[in-house]
């Protein structure tokens, strides 16, 4: 369905009289014709006010002329809404992803003292109740022949809206960091989350729920826990060309009976902060700080590690 706004100024609309029309001074009407034509609520809405101030005994059909354009609006918005909608349900699997590709260089403090170099990639699909994220991330440093650093982040997570503001999720991740003395660490988690704030400008929510982590360490210890998930996600546009990013997920783990460990505990927490300037459409610049805490480390090894980046990041 296409509508041609014009059609609202050129042609008499539902509720108006013809008469009452044809009162409206010329000028006065080229005006709102012409503020109709840009499509812009706001300026019409300021055009139409300042035309009924000048020609009160025509107040009733510039009011009429108004309505026309606010109905017409409606019915654009709700085709297009029954188009978007009916384009997620056709969709294929494959279809509809969006993402953002990074690259730039890092600087990490704690196991190790090092410069490197990053990389990172997001997917994010959203469907009408369902919505998919995607990511992963690696810091790699190699120095005369040996590795420096090297550490990977992936994860996957599934949600589905309850209503506007409560959703239930899932979560997969997997991460290693050799210089922490980590192998290989996977964890399954999925629970609920809120969303606290929702607008244009300035995004958070919060999610929590049970998880269950499995731990290989660099000297040989496998190590499987039952563990809690708590997770915090903001995203603020502080300009339109300027966003403030904070993420955060902590794990606070109990000792399991898969392990028969009693009264063990151990919290790992990894931080996330970050500022995105745009720079084109789709090219924007990252500085972020990382830190990742692990309460429990191998003998040797510190508690906190802590990566600052800085990086080129492209949408696709």
């Amino acid at each position: 369905m296409r509508l041609l706004l014009p059609l609202v100024a050129a042609a008499p609309l539902a509720g108006m009289s013809v008469p009452a029309t044809a009162a409206i001074p010329d000028p006065v009407r080229a005006m709102i014709d012409a503020a109709i034509e840009t499509g812009d609520p706001k300026a019409v809405a300021t055009v139409i006010d300042l035309a009924k101030k000048t020609n009160p005994n025509e107040v009733d059909a510039i009011e009429e002329i108004h309505a026309g354009f606010r109905r017409q609006r409606a019915e654009m918005a709700k085709a297009k809404k029954a188009d978007e909608l009916a384009a997620i349900r056709s969709a294929g699997l494959f279809e509809r992803w969006k993402g953002k590709g990074e690259i730039g260089g890092s600087r990490a403090t704690g196991n190790s003292d090092t410069l490197g170099l990053t990389g990172a990639i997001s997917l994010n699909r959203k469907g009408i109740d369902w919505s998919h994220r995607l990511s992963a991330r690696a810091d790699f440093q190699r120095v005369a022949g040996r590795t420096r650093r090297e550490k990977f982040f992936a994860d996957y997570e599934p949600r589905y809206d309850l209503r506007e503001d409560l959703f239930a999720f899932g979560l997969a991740q997997y991460e290693r960091d050799r210089l922490q003395g980590t192998a290989a660490r996977y964890a399954l988690s999925g629970g609920i989350g809120y969303k606290v704030v929702d607008t244009d400008t300035m995004d958070l929510s919060i999610k929590a729920g049970p998880a269950l982590r499995l731990t290989r360490t660099t000297d040989g210890v496998s190590d499987t826990r039952i563990a809690g998930l708590f997770g915090l996600d903001f995203d603020w546009q502080v300009l339109e060309r300027l966003k403030f990013t904070q993420d955060l997920n902590a794990v606070a783990e109990t000792g399991g009976a898969a392990l028969l460990v009693i009264d063990s505990q151990s919290t790992t927490l990894r931080l996330v902060s970050g500022i995105e300037a745009k720079v084109t459409e789709r090219l924007s610049t990252r500085l972020s700080y990382a830190l990742d805490y692990d309460s429990n480390p191998l003998p040797g090894k510190t508690t906190t590690d802590t990566v600052t980046r800085f990086s080129f990041v492209y949408g696709f």
